[in-house]
């Protein structure tokens, strides 16, 4: 037998009736390929079932989320006779000296700045020393390497309520009972194992390249560290510092057990439990939420900031 026989060389039949090898196929919704007679693809209407389902899911957690912040935020704006009358209608009249009273009569201005002052020097110093050390973990090798990264690891691990006794009385010898200082100590301890797990595999996925460009121009390695490498990290370090800002904020059990003696060095969670248990006896409930909402602010506000570098450091090792 010869060759195959071309369709054009048949008699009557022209290049322009020749038969397209995409002809029976029509494009379907979207610009998609879909079956012979136009129709969609299982495939496709599996898909958008699966869209919706998961849309749907976000919606419902996103709302049993947000309801219950939203909630106490309307009712730090009433009065007693409202939050209990109408919980979840708006108030009729914006009561400001809800916030003025938690602030001023509750003492939560002076817990909110000993809030501050604490988790804010503590969280420089978890940044600064764990970005150190997981930067040494992750980019040199020497003996010993991965056993301090597994003893870091492991500290994750390691039930924190354990060790309240013997910290009491260590942090009593040593003087640093209710003190700024020594809860930033306790503060740093706490989250340096979650900061080193963390960014040492965000180092990782970091470019060796620009770290041994930067060596051979002469720079140090403090230099190299400081000035190259750090900046290229900061997507990491804003989403464990952020984590890491979450976490100390909220401590209630370390503050609790280290500040026993005086008043004025108590932390905000520990004035919102004591606001909370007053109520018992005074009945000021607009109060406790107006010193609710104060103690949320900051958390709030440090998320909706930061959300984009977040995300971005949660995903920079998936996209390397």
């Amino acid at each position: 037998m010869s060759a195959q026989t071309d369709p054009a060389d048949l008699p009557g039949v022209t290049k322009e009736q020749e038969p397209s090898p995409t002809a029976s196929r029509v494009p379907g919704p979207r610009g998609g390929q879909g079956g012979p007679d136009g129709a969609p693809s299982a495939g496709s209407s599996e898909g958008k079932v699966l869209n919706v389902f998961s849309h749907g899911v976000l919606v419902i957690w996103g709302l049993l989320v947000t309801m219950p912040l939203l909630w106490a935020v309307v009712s730090s704006f009433k009065d007693d006779t409202e939050i209990f009358g109408s919980p979840w209608g708006l108030p009729s009249v914006l009561h400001f000296d809800n916030w003025s009273r938690a602030w001023d009569k509750a003492n939560m201005g002076q817990y909110f700045l000993n809030s501050l002052i604490v988790v804010g020097g503590s969280l420089i110093g978890t940044m600064l020393l764990g970005a150190m050390a997981a930067y040494v973990l992750a980019r040199f090798d020497f003996p010993g390497n991965r056993f301090l990264y597994f003893l870091f690891v492991g500290g994750m691990g390691f039930p924190v309520i354990l060790a309240l006794v013997p910290l009491f009385f260590v942090m009593k010898n040593m003087a640093l009972l209710d003190t700024y200082h020594g809860l930033i100590l306790v503060y740093i301890a706490y989250s340096l194992p979650f900061t080193v797990f963390f960014l040492s595999g965000f180092f990782k996925t970091l470019p060796t390249s620009v770290a041994e460009a930067a060596l051979i121009d002469g720079a140090s390695h403090t230099r190299t560290f400081f000035q190259v490498m750090l900046p290229m990290a900061k997507p990491g370090l804003i989403s464990v510092g952020i984590f890491n800002f979450l976490g100390q904020w909220n401590q209630y059990l370390l503050p609790t057990v280290l500040n026993v003696g005086d008043p004025d060095k108590k932390m905000l969670t520990q004035g919102l439990v004591a606001l909370a248990v007053s109520q018992g006896y005074k009945g000021d409930w607009s109060g406790l939420f107006a010193g609710l909402t104060i103690a949320m602010l900051p958390v709030l506000a440090a998320y909706i900031i930061f959300q984009r570098q977040v995300v971005a450091g949660l995903t920079a090792g998936a996209l390397k």
